[in-house]
């Protein structure tokens, strides 16, 4: 054939031109265009909406320069069932057909010698037929790139395919992350189009950022809701995003159908779906955040599915970029949807008819995951870490689950299977600090059938339920729950879960600072637990004594007590248990004043806990290098472990924790001399605590303020100083956390107008009471003191009690030692 038999126009190209800006991909199109100069056939693969077309023009706009025959764009999204693809290409390319000769061959001589780059899109729609034809191409011309879209990969040689992925999401709170993420930018781009004066700023910022990922970063759904805000707020989209398919419901009427709504673009690819595939992918639904295969396999199998045919299918769904084979977890490969698919599945499912059984057959198999876990850490011969470590990695991946399959059992009236399988994880859910929600599940399920309960059930639960509130800084509801679970335990001769109700309860004396009490506690507990032979339960209870003889100031009975921990975790070869003596180790050489062997035994525990999730451990091992670290005056790395551990107990809704990490704060921002900022800080951790109910403040705490605020009064006054407290103890949580970690809030002075005047900190001495405080350390009994003063004993008295309060002491003796520390004398 020549050039004249063949009329074509091979120059320049048909690149569309952009309706609206780009937004974000920067990386992929580098990425893209690099692959594109040695791969002469890249498949961009990805899920509708996605935003697989626009990436192919961009990259494609980018490289035409380098294609002297042009860059031409073959769009097959209206293509029909069985349609040939090659009309299409020629008509894109103006090859005409020849008398007597087929249009394929004459299309493939005219690109045999020409450099150009071919875009086509939408492959999906003739899957077939596209991998035949890139084929041919790629045997016949070695100058042509080829650069596809499709759903699922074209499985030709020489393919390489390049998964889309969703836009990037904020990684952190705030304005300034929300605007670095290519999810929040597309959505501000396009608000802005549908509604005059929209802007990013720190009020929407974090809203913004949770709506974007609430739609997957798919550009498709953050386009349809971003053209809301012409009717509705950013608060409200997020809010009707549980029926989404509904609100993304009106999109551009120029573009395709099944592109102009959401739930267009999802049916589009699920009625493309096999018979097999369509069962599949509706009964996945049932799993929340992720499954692997063994866990499809077991709950989806039957009725036109069989377990051996899951693998194949699953393949499919994954080709087809419906489901996302994320990460290999344990050892194995963890699945997941979108959450736009999982949710168009869920409603595949209810219409099914099948949800029932299948939710049933999920939480079984939740159950038998947790019994398994159990049964590996309690039997005998002990499993070595190695074999635990999978498990409870797996765990972690499939937590949603767990709570997917109580919430189940709750709604279906199967109390009982809910809480046995919350039991089940007790020692997952204390040692990785997993307190919410199981602590609202515990409370309602306890509450709502507590006559049909089993009383070992009951018990185990009631048990868990304190540890979970004393984890959380909640002794009063720890002491109730472990009270009822004692006498109930006591009855029914049930010595495991009587142990750890015991040992819970001298938590609690020793946190209530009744020493009798916890003692008489801990010795019961121990009796208990022997009696069932759990080395776990009595290597906790060892801890506890440690524990407490440290809190009364016995350091060589302290650490003998967590050196016998120390040998059980180390025999039962647990990452979790051996930890917990090698923090309280760590606490014991740092009352004797041993900065290094206290960082050395953080660091072993840190060391441990890095494979697995353990969250309160590894919050105390950070911020007890980031403590050293600032004794140490290494303050760059004082503020990195202790931003760290903020950062993690932010996540855990432990208040008292962030209380105790701010405080630190506090003191860091004082050494690096930002007294605004440390008193902010400390004024913000004493609201946190004092929010608290049943909360008794720790040894020593109100002298710890005392020892933060005395060098801000000397600097800035004490007018100022009670003005920064305020506004610290002014700031929530979140507010003093996002302070505490970024410095998002102003800290302007004075007082916002309308407010009374600032009061001083209630940790504050009065100078009557520095005056008691330095008589009590020069040894004076109260008579000596109202003597020395002449006042009345009974004043003496009330002042030496409110000193005490103050500094949070419970002894005349601390406060001697901390006048005389301080130069009182």
């Amino acid at each position: 054939m020549t050039q004249d038999t063949a009329h074509i126009s091979l120059a320049g190209g048909n690149l569309p031109l952009e309706p609206n800006d780009f937004v974000g991909r920067e990386a992929d199109v580098e990425e893209l265009v690099k692959l594109l100069g040695v791969a002469r056939l890249v498949t961009l693969c990805g899920t509708g909406g996605i935003g697989k077309s626009r990436l192919a023009v961009k990259v494609a706009t980018h490289l035409a320069a380098d294609f002297p025959g042009g860059v031409w764009l073959v769009e097959l999204a209206e293509a029909m069932r069985d349609e040939l693809i090659v009309p299409r290409v020629a008509a894109v390319l103006g090859v005409k057909a020849e008398p007597s000769r087929p249009l394929a061959e004459t299309l493939l001589d005219a690109l045999a010698d020409r450099q150009l780059l071919l875009v086509i899109d939408n492959c999906e729609s003739l899957i077939d037929e596209s991998a035949r034809f890139c084929r041919a191409l790629l045997t016949i011309s070695p100058e042509v790139r080829v650069l596809t879209t499709s759903r699922e990969p074209l499985r030709v040689a020489g393919e390489t395919v390049w998964r889309v992925p969703p836009l990037t999401l904020p990684r952190a709170a705030g304005q300034e992350q929300a605007a670095a993420s290519e999810a929040v930018r597309l959505f501000v781009d396009r608000a802005k189009a549908a509604a005059r004066g929209f802007a990013l700023d720190h009020n929407n910022a974090d809203e913004i950022a949770s709506l974007c990922e609430a739609l997957d970063g798919m550009p498709l759904a953050i386009e349809l809701a971003a053209a809301l805000c012409r009717v509705l707020t950013v608060e409200q989209i997020h809010a009707r995003l549980r029926d989404r398919f509904r609100l993304l419901s009106a999109g551009d009427r120029t573009a395709p159908a099944r592109h102009q709504t959401l739930k267009a673009t999802v049916d589009w690819s699920y009625q493309q779906l096999k018979e097999q595939e369509r069962i599949l992918l509706r009964r996945l639904a049932v799993f929340t955040g992720g499954w692997t295969l063994d866990m499809a396999e077991r709950v989806c199998d039957g009725n036109g599915l069989w377990a051996e045919d899951v693998l194949s299918v699953l393949c499919g769904l994954v080709d087809k970029s419906l489901v996302l084979a994320d990460a290999e977890v344990a050892g194995e490969t963890r699945y997941r949807m979108l959450e736009t698919i999982r949710q168009y599945a869920a409603e595949q499912l209810e219409g099914s008819g099948e949800e029932p059984e299948l939710r049933r057959r999920h939480r079984d198999h939740m159950v038998e995951i947790a019994d398994r876990i159990h049964q590996l850490i309690v039997r005998r011969p002990r499993p070595t870490w190695a074999e635990v470590c999978p498990m409870l990695v797996l765990l972690d991946e499939v937590q949603a689950n767990v709570w997917a399959a109580v919430r189940w059992s709750a709604e279906a009236g199967e109390p009982e299977s809910a809480l046995h399988l919350l039991v089940l994880l007790r020692w997952p859910t204390i040692a990785g600090g997993r307190f919410t929600p199981a602590d609202e599940w515990l409370d309602r399920l306890l509450a709502a059938t507590p006559a049909v309960l089993p009383t070992r059930v009951r018990g185990d639960a009631l048990v868990l339920r304190g540890q979970v509130a004393f984890g959380q800084g909640d002794p009063g509801k720890a002491q109730d729950a472990c009270t009822e679970a004692a006498e109930l335990c006591k009855t029914a001769g049930l010595h495991g879960p009587l142990s750890g109700a015991l040992a819970i309860l001298a938590w609690v004396a020793i946190y209530q600072r009744r020493p009798d009490r916890a003692r008489c506690l801990l010795d019961e507990a121990l009796e208990a637990v022997r009696r069932v032979d759990d080395p776990w339960h009595e290597m906790v209870i060892r801890a506890m004594e440690g524990t407490f003889a440290l809190s009364e100031g016995r350091a060589k009975e302290s650490q003998r007590s967590f050196e016998a921990a120390l040998a059980i975790a180390n025999g039962l070869d647990n990452h979790w248990a051996a930890p917990v003596a090698l923090i309280g180790l760590a606490q014991v050489a740092w009352m004797r004043g041993d900065l290094a062997e206290a960082r050395s035994y953080y660091e072993q525990a840190l060391e441990m806990l890095k494979d697995i999730t353990a969250h309160w451990q590894t919050i105390t091992c950070l911020s007890g290098l980031g403590r050293i670290a600032l004794a140490q005056g290494d303050l760059a790395t004082a503020r990195a472990r202790l931003i760290e551990s903020l950062r993690l107990c932010r996540g855990t809704g432990q208040r008292l924790g962030v209380a105790r990490r701010i405080e630190t704060l506090a003191q860091l921002a004082l050494a690096e001399e930002d007294d605004q900022r440390a008193v902010r800080l400390a004024g913000a951790s004493a609201a946190i605590r004092h929010a608290m109910s049943g909360v008794v403040m720790p040894s020593g705490f109100g002298a710890r303020m005392e020892e933060l605020l005395q060098p801000a009064r000397a600097r800035l006054g004490d007018a100022l100083v009670a003005q920064l407290w305020t506004l610290g103890k002014e700031m929530s949580q979140e507010q003093a956390v996002r302070y505490a970690l970024e410095g998002e809030e102003q800290a302007d002075i004075p007082l916002p107008t309308g407010k009374g005047p600032a009061a001083a900190p209630l940790t504050t001495l009065t100078g009557r009471e520095w005056e008691i405080a330095e008589l009590v350390a020069r040894g004076l009994s109260n008579k000596a003191i109202a003597d020395e003063l002449v006042i009345s004993p009974a004043t003496a008295a009330r002042h030496v009690a409110n000193i005490l309060a103050k500094l949070g002491f419970s002894s005349r003796t601390q406060v001697a030692t901390w006048v005389i520390e301080h130069n009182r004398v």
